[in-house]
């Protein structure tokens, strides 16, 4: 079943880390695999392109079906082994609505996310204005203490009792937040989120092996 199954990814990148999850919590093991670079521009490589034209990773592909958008393979994977592995849909409707809400706004956050901190790298430093990170420094801040707000009393999942398809694709920005050096204290039930499920199976077994033998960062220390 999983060796029809292939996964180009690169280690340290959210949307790859979330297919992995979604691979691991369906019981999908021995699929097809390859780590790329992106220091070395592996994901333009010809390879890449041929199941994903947009030159990204993750490139994902199940026989003859391609699914790239990492949040649409995570709900491929559910839709087509709902009986495999553990169920990451919620059978009631107002938990299946949050996780809904709760994934469409984990894009939201992972913009935040990348507005401050590839505003350097895409933005010529003759064109880069303080206004302008001081803006986005502050509604990266807000959306986070808005993410916080959520999980306070919560039962430490993003859309009810039990660990869902909103926990394996918003799981790994948050983790990639607080490796940017974010302060755990600020945001306390955000960080009570990212430390229990740092030893879930599935997201342990997946931990980016780069984030293991690279330091954190500090771009966010202050936040």
């Amino acid at each position: 079943m999983a060796k029809d199954m292939t996964l180009l990814w690169g280690s340290g990148s959210p949307p790859c880390w979330r297919v992995q999850i979604a691979l691991e919590e369906k019981n999908l093991q021995g699929y097809n695999q390859k780590l790329l670079s992106f220091e070395k521009g592996e994901h333009k490589s010809k390879e890449v392109l041929e199941i994903n034209p947009r030159g990204q990773l993750p490139a994902f592909k199940h026989k003859n079906i391609i699914v790239n958008e990492s949040c649409g393979a995570c709900f491929y994977l559910e839709n087509q082994f709902k009986s495999q592995g553990n169920q990451l849909i919620p059978e009631g409707a107002a938990e299946v609505g949050l996780m809904y809400q709760r994934i469409f706004e984990g894009q939201i956050l992972g913009q935040k996310i990348a507005d401050v901190v590839r505003y350097t790298k895409k933005v010529p430093e003759a064109e880069r204005h303080d206004s302008a990170v001081k803006r986005n420094r502050e509604a990266l801040k807000q959306e986070i203490q808005t993410w916080d707000g959520y999980l306070k009393g919560s039962d430490g999942y993003l859309s009810g009792k039990s660990f869902s398809l909103a926990d394996v694709i918003v799981y790994p920005v948050v983790a990639f937040f607080f490796r940017l050096g974010a302060n755990e204290s600020h945001y306390p039930n955000l960080a009570a989120y990212y430390n229990k499920l740092k030893v879930r199976p599935s997201i342990k077994k997946t931990w980016p092996q780069y984030w293991l033998e690279a330091p954190g960062q500090e771009q966010l220390k202050d936040l």
